[in-house]
């Protein structure tokens, strides 16, 4: 799936090719010390802000998760 920005699909894919190996690799095999793709996630989350920004995309009263953000209750 592509980002809602075209220069910010290559981050995205860093990001999840990240992710997904922190997640098999460590995480399931009950290794919990940091998550390493913290950076790449900043990165990409910056630039889907500019974009959603320079597309002029309503996100008043959306909350965006991201590392070291608390969860919502539920």
């Amino acid at each position: 799936m592509n980002s809602v920005g075209e220069a910010c699909t290559e981050l995205k894919r860093e990001y999840d090719q990240c992710f997904n190996r922190w997640f098999a690799e460590k995480f399931l095999k009950g290794d919990r010390s940091g998550d390493p793709c913290t950076e790449t996630f900043r990165r990409y989350q910056r630039c889907v802000q500019k974009a959603i920004k320079e597309k002029d995309i309503p996100v008043d009263g959306v909350e965006f998760m991201g590392p070291n953000k608390d969860k919502p209750e539920s």
